[in-house]
């Protein structure tokens, strides 16, 4: 009997049981649906992550304070105020790798316009912090020589803090003053509109002033700074350009080379790969827990395969009487089996297609379906049918003509 007389039988018995040969395939259907569409949550969300590191600027190099210890107990990094303003200032008169450096000191304070207020961040920068993130003033100007070194009272703004101190983003509130903690600050800039990042955080709810302005003027008196922002010349050159940075902080903060680090350097590449991991473990986790409803589907066309075999093991004996071969009836329960494994992969590549853009569209999850996840989910799917059917089939071809003609 030729392949196709075979896909014609196994088609015909199960277009006779529409209801039970679908509701077979639901398992099927559902765990392609589900692999396709967990792979594209996991591959957005990691291409997100990437972007928005990826907006972090060009080869950044960030320094962060020690850790603090307290009873044996160390904090993360940035719980120990190790760093100062003659640190950022040594690495860019010393590190000839390091072409952006910018001292960071930053808090939350309160922004009053007229009746309205606003809470936001508020940074203390260097003009080198606009280079090292690519940001760019669609309003105004940015910071002078003479605002940096004078600590004089002026900002840039986000276009969030547009819209929350005067009603409407596209307002030009240049030469405007506002008052952060009751002093009064000249906006002479708006930032060009960055949007949220991967963490759900508005970059455009942001102010940025001159590193001497904040530090002097807002923040408690301290010698010491947040963190420092950095960037080498070239991407090549980042891993020399932090070797060059932890020689030269380690010398200045007269650390042994046995002694622990009071200071915590990581680059862009380094943070993208930690979150690269975790989206790949959560990916993984995810399609593993959405194949495992492929598997139940399996054993779903299992059973009813042996079902079937039980129930037409006369028309088996007459086959096998009237010139079927073993390896005939094995093809016959073998094709059923994997026509209902394909075609419910078919209907589930469609259903996880439009769950996915289901997602997109009315969750705000960013979603990306790739070939490889609807090529692995299908062939998963096919391998499936084939594996659970094999059993059933070889049942099948082992019957005894004689005693399946005499079943009852």
């Amino acid at each position: 009997m030729n392949l196709i007389n075979l896909c014609r039988i196994a088609y015909r018995s199960l277009n006779r049981n529409k209801l039970r040969s679908f509701l077979t395939m639901l398992g099927i259907i559902i765990g392609v649906a589900s692999v396709i569409a967990m792979l594209a949550i996991g591959e957005g969300s990691n291409q997100t992550i990437q972007k928005s590191i990826a907006s972090l600027g060009t080869n950044s190099i960030f320094i962060y304070p020690g850790t603090n210890t307290n009873g044996g107990v160390r904090g993360g990094a940035g719980s120990n105020q190790t760093l100062k303003l003659e640190d950022a200032d040594a690495i860019a008169a010393h590190c000839d790798l390091v072409k952006y450096v910018t001292p960071i000191v930053q808090r939350r304070s309160q922004l009053i316009y007229g009746p309205k207020n606003w809470n936001s961040m508020i940074m203390g920068i260097r003009n080198d912090y606009l280079l090292i993130r690519s940001l760019s003033v669609v309003k105004g100007s940015v910071f002078t020589e003479v605002d940096q070194r004078t600590a004089a009272k002026v900002c840039l703004v986000g276009v969030t803090v547009v819209f929350n101190l005067f009603g409407d983003e596209d307002f030009n509130p240049i030469g405007e003053i506002i008052r952060i903690n009751s002093i009064p600050v000249k906006i002479v800039g708006v930032l060009a509109k960055m949007g949220q990042n991967t963490f759900g955080q508005d970059q455009d709810d942001i102010v940025l002033a001159p590193f001497f302005t904040v530090q002097k003027r807002m923040m408690i008196s301290t010698d010491h700074i947040g963190s420092i922002l950095a960037s080498g010349k070239s991407e090549l050159q980042v891993v020399d350009a932090v070797d060059q940075i932890t020689g030269l902080l380690r010398e200045k903060h007269k650390i042994a080379p046995s002694d622990d680090l009071d200071f915590t350097v990581r680059t862009q590449s380094e943070i993208s790969n930690i979150f690269g991991s975790i989206t790949k473990v959560m990916t993984i986790l995810l399609a593993s827990i959405a194949g495992i409803s492929l598997l139940v589907g399996g054993i779903g066309i299992m059973n009813i395969m042996l079902v079937s075999v039980t129930e037409r093991t006369r028309e088996i004996g007459i086959r096998m009487a009237i010139g079927a071969r073993g390896r005939d009836v094995l093809l016959q329960f073998v094709i059923e089996s994997i026509l209902i494994s394909v075609v419910g992969g078919i209907i589930g590549i469609a259903v996880g297609i439009l769950a996915s853009k289901t997602v997109a569209i009315f969750g705000g999850w960013p979603v990306v379906i790739t070939a490889t996840s609807i090529a692995l989910s299908f062939g998963f799917s096919s391998a499936i049918g084939l594996f659970f059917g094999w059993y059933p089939a070889r049942k099948a071809a082992a019957l005894n003509p004689i005693d399946a003609l005499r079943y009852e």
